[in-house]
């Protein structure tokens, strides 16, 4: 991650697919950083299926906004709203909305048929068994089973080959079906665990967001873990919020149900409050979080995740979101992201995303 010695204040057309409709996009609000960003590892995973058939790649990433020169910059970020148009349109050009991770295509309307199917339920637990045997009818490969054993509950993913699966099929399936069970009750579950047969992927941190921070990879079957009174819970959507839900889902699954209850997330919120310019030095956050430094740092660790890049990523989802949405010159977002100089805040940006600051404004206004 980037150490910030120049920082103020700092120690260092085509129709719709079926189950879209994307959101307008507003000026900056306070809510707006909320919306985060997506690491491009996202984005070469779900490529892989429209490669692997010869698509047009380049094509895609286009009409989405996101240009193709990211793809070259491994610690580039991507905003939430641009990696939701490019799901729904490589599931669209592959008629797969399981991007071709399966031996059996998951057609367009898969999921907002399953919607249909559960929405009705009762309880989570109903609704959840239910969606588990939706997805053994459309796919092949592999199949959720729900276990509930006293107080924990768990989805463990039964494959029908020896081989692991890229992390990428397990986590858009688990993501899918615990984004969807946030739904249905109102609120994220937290995880207490999440288990991948998988080998650790480049962008490990991002799952520990998604999930849960007690994650692991190399293990002997897929599953998360979660606390089985949330089985009891009772559905509280219907099929009037269902329409409001199904324009955006389950894209934002990514952002909207990530793990909020983290040490992580808990700064970010704090920091989201302060002009960064002004954001606490290491020791000053340990005393306002009632930790040592040793303990700050030890938690932070165990998250992967340090105080530095907490910051970086921060500025980041705060700079994309004014570049994108708002018309505040560069020199202004620098100033504001706490930057002495708009050229540090250019090559910071370059190194965020592959892309200059104004070149990422002009290539998503000429979507």
């Amino acid at each position: 991650m980037i150490e910030f010695a120049t920082l103020q204040g700092s120690k260092r057309s085509a129709r719709q697919f079926s189950f879209s409709g994307f959101p307008g996009i507003h000026p900056m609000s306070a809510r707006t950083s909320d919306k985060g960003t997506i690491s491009i590892g996202f984005v070469h995973e779900a490529l892989v299926g429209v490669r692997r058939l010869g698509l047009d790649a380049n094509a895609l990433l286009n009409r989405a906004g996101i240009s193709p020169e990211l793809l070259e910059a491994s610690q580039a970020r991507v905003s939430s709203v641009h990696y939701g148009r490019l799901w729904h349109f490589i599931a669209e050009a592959l008629d797969d909305e399981f991007f071709g991770m399966d031996s059996h295509p998951m057609k367009a309307g898969s999921f907002t048929l399953l919607c249909h199917s559960v929405i009705h339920c009762d309880t989570l637990e109903r609704a959840l068994r239910r969606a588990l045997r939706f997805f053994r009818l459309i796919l092949d490969d592999f199949e959720g089973v729900l276990e509930r054993d006293g107080g924990t509950a768990r989805v463990v993913l039964v494959e029908r080959h020896a081989e692991p699966r890229r992390a990428f099929a397990y986590g858009t399936f688990l993501i899918i079906l615990h984004g969807l069970a946030c739904w249905l009750v109102g609120r994220r579950i937290p995880l207490d665990a999440a288990r991948f047969r998988c080998a650790e992927p480049d962008f490990s941190p991002e799952w520990r967001v998604l999930f849960s921070p007690e994650l692991r990879f190399g293990e002997a079957e897929t599953a998360i873990v979660f606390a089985a009174d949330y089985l009891d819970m009772a559905n509280v959507q219907n099929e009037r919020t269902m329409k409001v839900f199904l324009r955006s889902a389950p894209a934002n699954f990514l952002v909207k149900y990530r793990n909020s209850d983290g040490l992580v997330a808990r700064i970010r919120r704090q920091l989201r409050h302060i002009a960064p310019d002004t954001w606490p030095d290491f020791e000053t956050l340990a005393q306002q979080l009632h930790f040592s430094v040793s303990t700050l740092r030890r938690h932070l660790i165990d998250e992967g995740q340090s105080y530095q890049s907490i910051k970086d990523d921060l500025r980041l989802d705060l700079a994309i979101s004014q570049l994108c949405h708002s018309d505040k010159s560069v020199l202004d977002i620098a100033h504001d992201l706490g930057f002495a100089e708009a050229s540090a805040f250019h090559r910071a940006f370059k190194k965020w995303t592959g892309a200059r600051p104004g070149e990422y404004r002009r290539t998503v206004a000429g979507q």
